[in-house]
């Protein structure tokens, strides 16, 4: 049997998709998500009801206020009172509010760094969402509401040493924006058609090397999406090693629904290269059963 894509020939295809789907779900991503500010918060939005994220804008508040109150003995009292005051109104429609105001402000951090702005850290500044708090807390009569300070505090996303380490990477994927995706594409069609150009006059020849061919480029498809998810994971372990244990909860919050396109994109990827490989596969078997020949 003449061989169409020599085992040479399949190892590179392999390669280079499990390289280029990463690159291509990445960089469309930063071009079309992390870049757009609405699209942006409408991933960071939902997360004002997420519990790590209420539990983690609930204690930095709590804690910045107590450092303005001396309750003494009544100390310890005072902050679970006041922690569960802040918890509830996290559960209010203007905590959403300000928790997206907060996010908008939070996006320019993060074109900034994608800019080349160096040494500063990318982090959600939550003195919109401390100004909500205090004004509810007032109204509502909750002893030492007065003193909580409306300041910057914030919820670290990725520190400035990472954030530094990042930008090149970020600005490449920036500035690749959907082409890599293009080129993606194009390659496969390629590697499906080059052999059914080359099989020769033989219909059922071509059509059992572009068989061949699409279940290669099916299996590279399922294998670059499988790269990507080792490569979100990796990065978010990264990220988050450095963030301050305080605010883990609530950054892994956010990085979770920042990246939870990239995690769809790698199953929708994954599944469907490889359905398309094994119908392939299965279509060349029984192509070679109905007609063998070289």
């Amino acid at each position: 049997m003449r061989t169409y894509l020599s085992a040479a020939r399949t190892v590179a295809v392999l390669v280079l998709l499990a390289v280029l789907v990463p690159v291509s779900a990445l960089s469309a991503w930063v071009d079309l998500e992390i870049d757009d500010t609405d699209r942006y918060i409408a991933a960071v939005a939902p997360l004002a009801s997420d519990p790590q994220v209420r539990s983690t804008v609930a204690g930095l508040i709590t804690d910045a206020t107590m450092k303005q109150v001396d309750a003494g003995p009544l100390q310890s009292t005072v902050r679970d009172f006041l922690h569960q005051a802040v918890m509830s109104f996290t559960t209010t429609d203007a905590f959403r509010a300000a928790w997206s105001a907060a996010n908008r402000t939070a996006h320019e951090a993060v074109t900034a760094a994608l800019n080349g702005n160096t040494g500063k850290a990318v982090t959600i500044d939550l003195a919109p969402v401390t100004r909500q708090v205090r004004q509810n807390l007032e109204g509502n009569g909750v002893p030492f509401a007065d003193r909580i300070p409306v300041q910057h505090t914030d919820i670290t996303l990725i520190s400035a040493d990472r954030a530094d380490q990042l930008r090149q990477t970020f600005r490449w994927l920036r500035a690749c924006s959907v082409w890599p995706a293009v080129g993606t594409v194009v390659f496969a069609a390629l590697t499906v058609l080059v052999p059914w150009v080359r099989g020769g006059p033989g219909r059922g020849r071509s059509a059992r090397a572009a068989l061949t061919a699409t279940a290669v480029a099916g299996f590279g498809f399922a294998l670059g999406a499988l790269v990507l998810r080792t490569v979100i994971a990796i990065a978010r372990a990264r990220v988050l090693a450095e963030v301050p244990d305080s605010e883990t909860g609530g950054a892994a919050a956010v990085y979770d629904a920042l990246t939870g396109s990239l995690r769809t994109t790698v199953w929708i990827v994954f599944g469907t290269g490889l359905a398309v490989a094994l119908c392939a596969v299965f279509g060349r078997l029984w192509a070679a059963r109905r007609r063998p020949g070289p």
